[in-house]
C-alpha cells in the first residue's frame, strides 16, 4: 500500500508542477514558441492547457533553449 500512496503522491506533484507550469506557458511563453499561437484566444489557450500540463518538462526545456 504504500508503494501505491507514492506513486499517487508522485503523481500529484507532477500534475501540480505542470498546472504551474501551464498557466504561465499559456499566458506568456506560448508565443514565443510558436508564432501563430501569440495571436491565439482564450479558447485555443484553454484547449492546449491539458497538453501542455502532461508535457511540461519537454516544453519547459523547449521554452529555455529558445530565449538564449
Amino acid at each position: 500500500m504504500l508503494a501505491a500512496e507514492w506513486l499517487v503522491n508522485l503523481l500529484l506533484a507532477y500534475s501540480a508542477a505542470g498546472l504551474a507550469f501551464g498557466i504561465v506557458f499559456i499566458t506568456s511563453g506560448i508565443g514565443r514558441l510558436d508564432p501563430v499561437a501569440r495571436v491565439s484566444g482564450l479558447g485555443f489557450r484553454l484547449i492546449v492547457l491539458p497538453g501542455v500540463v502532461a508535457l511540461w518538462p519537454f516544453l519547459l526545456s523547449r521554452w529555455v533553449r529558445g530565449r538564449r
